[in-house]
């Protein structure tokens, strides 16, 4: 049986879920850019870049439903209930989310809500922050001979800190992009050591990514908490990563990591 996609052009989805990258305008795909310079309401995220809502235009009724971690954030049942109605007022409504909308961005749950009264919407899926960090520190997240695979992991879920595949991510050469790991870096850096990674191992907190006060800090797994404590903002730990200009100065790391 086939299915016709719901981002096909002809379902004329009433909610556009748009990604906007980890804040620079310059990570905005050319269809984010349309549906958002057409859209006649905004529903944002609060880590949306301010180059990305500068888009926005004048007569789009803009409203955040900004969520930050471990503190204020709009409950997630007060934005289903507002794509519902924006849904059903027959505008073009955006939903502007971080990064990916589909990385750890709820979007299932927001989609449920307008399914759940035949509201249609498209995807228009975004870079997410491993991506743009990883390119900004001058870094692959994947490469022949050291990781065939790549791990997205989230340091903290609706339990509290996340469990891992601690002994995989562990292996030597793994890479492992880790988004919401501030608070539970000290966390991290135990389960790791316990299952046997090296203290050596590199690690880049890319923090405020593609924005103009980006912060890059490369650090080991032993530094880990201390190097988190620097930065400035929402950060991403890429594991097993470190700038490459940093590897001209560190060989050690590499031959650890060898």
């Amino acid at each position: 049986m086939t299915q016709q996609s719901p981002n096909s052009a002809t379902a004329q989805p009433a909610v556009t879920f748009v990604g906007a990258g980890p804040g620079s305008a310059d990570h905005l795909t050319l269809g984010a850019l349309r549906a958002i310079q057409t859209a006649d309401v905004v529903i944002h995220d609060q880590l949306v870049g301010a180059e990305v809502l500068a888009l926005i235009p004048a007569t789009a009724r803009r409203l955040d439903v900004g969520k930050i971690g471990f503190g204020p954030s709009t409950p997630q049942a007060r934005i289903n209930a507002l794509l519902v109605a924006e849904g059903l007022s027959g505008q073009a409504v955006v939903r502007l989310k971080g990064g990916d909308c589909g990385i750890f961005g709820r979007l299932d749950e927001e989609i449920d809500a307008l399914t759940a009264l035949g509201i249609g919407f498209r995807i228009l899926p975004g870079l997410t922050s491993a991506s743009v960090a990883a390119a900004n520190i001058g870094q692959s997240l994947t490469r022949r001979g050291r990781n065939a695979s790549l791990r997205i992991v989230t340091g903290h879920d609706m339990a509290g800190f996340a469990d891992q595949d601690w002994r995989g991510m562990a292996r030597p050469g793994e890479v492992t992009a880790i988004y919401m790991g501030k608070k539970s870096a000290r966390f991290l850096q135990g389960r790791m050591l316990m299952h046997g990674a090296a203290p050596e191992t590199n690690i880049t907190v890319v923090a405020n990514i593609s924005r103009p006060d980006e912060q890059i800090i490369a650090t080991t797994l032993a530094d880990l908490p201390q190097a988190v404590s620097q930065a400035n903002g929402p950060a991403i730990l890429l594991y097993g990563l470190a700038p490459r200009a940093a590897l001209q100065t560190l060989p050690q790391l590499e031959e650890a990591r060898a």
